[in-house]
């Protein structure tokens, strides 16, 4: 009998010189034979389309196919993110709706009347505008704080501004330029008034005291007390809808209070006649960021009483 091996390796050189493609097999395992691999194993055929073959030659098993590759994804094929994702990767800025999951405006807390009138003591303040008040503050020397400042902070924002920011007093930032809230904790402020949709430029901003005192320190009540008529009449002449007393001093003074400011919060207080919302000072977020959040939900309240007054 001729040898299976020479029989099949002429079949083979027949096959090539017809045109067809030489066939290739797997190396057989020790001590296996040719005819025997070549009866197991499926050979792998050159397809002339490029692709794998769905099965083996006829008459054998069905051959293993490997998936076609899938073309590689880039920035120009890629579907649009759910999410606002660009082709970057990168988040697409959305305007925050403030309206959602706001608090409800809460219950009224403390109540300051508007002073009683003084027959015999007159206000030297009473027929000052908000200019002339100003230029009175730049120049004030009521209390020790005048005599360390580089510029006095009398406040700034429109006339009619519907919402007046409180803070405790001047820092380092505003001592140099004259300005309030224009440090770190002034730019979060701006950063939460744009989040209610308030322009900063609608606001009036100010403090308890139009110095700074030294080292950042708390004002003393006979500070307080020296400068807080410049605030009562800036208050008289813009009549805000609304007042938002960031800090503890804030909130003390303009309700006569010594409640801790955690307190305070959650209550529609009254300054003669103007409703007061108290919450953190933007300078206390920076050191703690876990008051954010309860900050943020103060501030909405105020808008929500802001849409309310009309």
């Amino acid at each position: 009998m001729n040898d299976p091996f020479e029989l099949f390796s002429r079949y083979l050189r027949q096959r090539q010189e017809l045109g067809e493609a030489p066939w290739v097999f797997d190396t057989p395992a020790p001590g296996e034979t040719v005819a025997a691999a070549s009866r197991s194993r499926t050979p792998s055929r050159p397809d002339p389309a490029g692709a794998h073959n769905a099965g083996g030659d006829a008459g054998g098993e069905p051959g293993s196919r490997l998936p076609a590759a899938e073309p590689a994804t880039t920035s120009q094929s890629r579907a649009p993110s759910p999410r606002g994702e660009t082709d970057a990767g990168e988040a697409r800025p959305k305007k925050v709706d403030w309206r959602r999951g706001a608090p409800p405006i809460p219950p009224q807390g403390i109540v300051v009347p508007p002073p009683a009138e003084d027959l015999f003591t007159a206000d030297p303040l009473a027929d000052k505008t908000l200019e002339e008040i100003a230029a009175l503050v730049r120049e004030c020397t009521r209390c020790r704080l005048c005599k360390q400042r580089t510029n006095a902070v009398p406040g700034e924002g429109p006339p009619d501004a519907r919402l007046v920011v409180i803070g405790e007093g001047p820092g380092a930032v505003e001592d140099e330029t004259g300005r309030p809230f224009v440090g770190r904790a002034g730019e979060l402020l701006t950063e939460i008034l744009a989040a209610i949709d308030l322009p900063r430029e609608r606001v009036f901003i100010c403090n308890i005291v139009k110095c700074r005192p030294p080292e950042n320190r708390k004002p003393q009540p006979d500070e307080i007390e020296a400068c807080v008529p410049y605030l009562y009449r800036q208050l008289e002449i813009i009549r805000p809808a609304v007042i938002l007393a960031m800090g503890g001093t804030a909130a003390e003074t303009l309700l006569n209070t010594r409640q801790p400011l955690a307190g305070l919060r959650n209550r529609v207080h009254q300054f003669r006649g103007i409703p007061v919302i108290v919450t953190y000072h933007p300078a206390a977020l920076l050191r703690n960021p876990n008051w954010k959040k309860p900050t943020w939900d103060d501030v909405r309240i105020a808008r929500q009483l802001l849409d309310a007054r009309g």
